[in-house]
């Protein structure tokens, strides 16, 4: 028996929340690392030359930390809000894959402006996403931000959300919002540009895997991209936490930041635009000695 579009919509739904559940550590050391909160000391190691460096803790020994101090449950911490925007993200990326296999159907030409229609179209639904879940995500950042502080000022999922409402009102669930829009934008076009040309131009139909190549493009972009666009993943996480009242939105960590653009030029400046893209060998920044003139 064929499955109903409810079936398969419920089984997609569920299986992008365990994906979320699993994956959730990850999310939650790179938070961490992205507030600069660094627990342990760097280790001493080689680069593949040989050439002394110090490493900062990898993914294996920050989480190891975590479950010192919080025990196993304390992985979790921000599941809740995450489970709900990964839920709502699913279901909106469903109707833009149903969208886009139809309009294949509807029309077989490859042309730039078929390209820029759908892309729109697509970005129009991205940004209706994120004015829906991005509220989840400032509550899922605040909650796993308060390992820092060792706070409990954010808990369930209800009480994040009379929390926020009571001291920030409505703007307080929007916080980074900007930033994180800017980036899921610049990403979309960029990707779907450049694989766009690279498939009309670069891979010959002559070649016999040219339709393989062309299958992976848009894949090895986004990869490409997604590193290009995370200074802008970044920005919006810390302002989520920013004088939030928890210690790691706090001086004397970071200063109190009066716009997202102010804090770019922070991050810029100390040459942290990137902290958090790696989990693991990591380098500690290196610390220049002052120079003596002869």
């Amino acid at each position: 028996m064929s499955s109903t579009p409810v079936e398969v919509d419920a089984a997609v739904v569920l299986l992008g929340a365990s994906v979320t559940a699993i994956t959730h550590p990850l999310l939650y050391v790179k938070l961490l690392i992205q507030v600069g909160h660094e627990p342990l000391p760097p280790a001493a190691g080689t680069t593949m030359f040989g050439r002394p460096v110090l490493y900062l803790p990898g993914f294996f020994s920050y989480a190891q930390y975590i479950l010192k101090v919080d025990g196993k449950l304390g992985l979790f911490r921000g599941l809740s809000p995450r489970i709900v925007s990964s839920t709502i993200s699913t279901v909106v990326r469903g109707k833009i894959k149903r969208r886009e296999l139809q309009s294949k159907k509807d029309e077989h030409q490859n042309s730039i402006r078929k390209l820029v229609q759908e892309t729109s179209h697509e970005m129009i639904f991205q940004c209706l996403s994120k004015v829906a879940t991005h509220p989840f995500h400032v509550m899922s950042v605040r909650c796993m931000a308060q390992f820092v502080g060792r706070e409990t000022k954010y808990s369930g999922l209800f009480s994040c959300i009379m929390k926020i409402f009571k001291e920030e009102g409505l703007s307080g669930f929007y916080i980074g919002f900007v930033p994180h829009v800017l980036g899921e934008v610049l990403f979309l076009w960029c990707c779907n540009l450049l694989a766009y040309f690279i498939n009309t131009y670069a891979v010959d139909d002559s070649f016999s895997q040219a339709s393989t190549i062309r299958s992976y493009t848009k894949f090895v972009m986004g990869i490409t991209l997604s590193v290009l666009t995370y200074p802008f993943t970044l920005v919006a996480d810390v302002m989520a936490v920013n004088n939030c009242g928890l210690a790691a939105g706090l001086p004397p960590r970071f200063p109190v930041f009066k716009s997202w653009l102010h804090c770019w030029n922070h991050l810029s400046t100390e040459g942290q635009l990137f902290r958090g893209s790696r989990l693991f060998f990591r380098r500690a920044p290196v610390t220049l000695p002052p120079s003596v003139e002869d």
